[in-house]
């Protein structure tokens, strides 16, 4: 997680999550109307937590 996205999630958490899926988004948003400091951590744990699976195809 770089500089840029770790400001993103201390600002807007749920733009920071917009990429990681529907689930992601809904909790962060959840989160940050119950509180903004539980939509930060769910932010930051979510964008730290994530890995984008890689799926390399071969032709034969």
């Amino acid at each position: 997680m770089g500089f840029f996205r770790a400001l993103i999630c201390i600002i807007f958490p749920p733009l920071a999550v917009l990429d990681k899926g529907c689930g992601s988004i809904l909790i962060t948003v959840l989160l940050t109307l119950a509180g903004w400091v539980p939509g930060v951590i769910a932010a930051l744990i979510i964008n730290t937590r994530y890995k984008k699976e890689k799926v390399i195809v071969i032709n034969k």
